[in-house]
């Protein structure tokens, strides 16, 4: 696998970001597109062809299930035989080491990832096969439900990272006490929104560069497209800013910092002054 470099068309990246931000924006955005788009700017071997392969991998994979099936539980059953039982589809801790763990098109060819890239498969072929699938994102472990949502003492939990599991209640809470410290709230069960499940994807993806400073090139497109997404967090713009003066491109990162102050100087002024300065030491830096 190959990230983002110099080597990869500068009109070849700006395309694919266009296509993310279009997606990102359309009326029903679509959550493999995103994810695979995502993949397409980090391995620029990831051309059309490639993309088209991974949906009709998806489609592959829905047409594998059995035919007729209704109840919740039997789908999740039926999921779990097929991608977690026949076809391998888990997880392990040192997957959260790989970059390709977060990639959609590099979990469907190593069966391999972290929770969430997991549950993208598992909802990217349920939802195919016309089961009532959906994500759950609890704190610190992304699952898979099926039923209705609003329905959550009917609700089916099942954890794509093992294999499909099926969760219980206790199981939820457990998971929910371990991450966060804190009792499971029933909005925690509530079915995730595709522009949400990406953007929780290029958090992990920022965490992942975050410890691994010679890769400030991956957390800078992790930025750029969350950006694109049309609700975001707002310091993300001072982020992009302090990652292109750690990669030496002073001005730009200066006069981003500037413009992040101008916000943020309306809500806390002291803040804002602080990055002005830390702008200013960014210029000096060209001296």
């Amino acid at each position: 696998m190959h990230d983002e470099s110099p080597d990869m068309p500068a009109d070849r990246s700006a395309d694919r970001r266009q296509q993310f931000a279009e997606e990102a924006r359309s009326e029903r955005p679509d959550l493999a597109a995103l994810c695979l788009l995502v993949g397409a700017v980090a391995d620029p071997a990831v051309d059309d062809s490639a993309l088209d392969a991974a949906q009709i991998e998806l489609d592959r994979l829905a047409g594998l299930l059995p035919f007729g099936l209704s109840a919740p539980r039997a789908w999740a059953a039926a999921l779990a035989d097929l991608l977690g039982g026949r076809l391998g589809f888990k997880g392990s801790p040192g997957d959260y080491q790989r970059l390709e763990s977060s990639l959609l098109h590099e979990v469907l060819r190593r069966r391999r990832g972290l929770p969430i890239l997991l549950s993208v498969v598992w909802i990217e072929v349920a939802r195919r096969a016309g089961a009532p699938v959906y994500g759950v994102a609890l704190p610190g472990h992304f699952v898979v439900g099926f039923g209705d949502p609003a329905a959550t003492d009917e609700q089916v939990l099942v954890d794509p990272f093992a294999g499909g599991r099926p969760l219980t209640g206790s199981d939820a809470e457990l998971l929910v006490a371990g991450a966060t410290g804190a009792p499971l709230d029933p909005s925690m069960l509530t079915a995730a929104d595709p522009l949400d499940v990406v953007l929780r994807i290029l958090n992990n993806i920022r965490a992942w560069a975050t410890t691994r400073p010679e890769r400030s090139d991956v957390a800078l497109w992790a930025v750029d497209l969350s950006l694109l997404l049309p609700s975001h967090p707002a310091r993300l713009r001072y982020e992009r800013a302090q990652l292109l003066v750690e990669r030496g491109e002073f001005v730009t990162g200066a006069a981003e910092m500037d413009a992040y102050a101008e916000v943020v100087a309306a809500v806390d002024p002291g803040t804002a002054e602080a990055i002005r300065r830390k702008a200013r030491v960014a210029r000096a830096m060209l001296n």
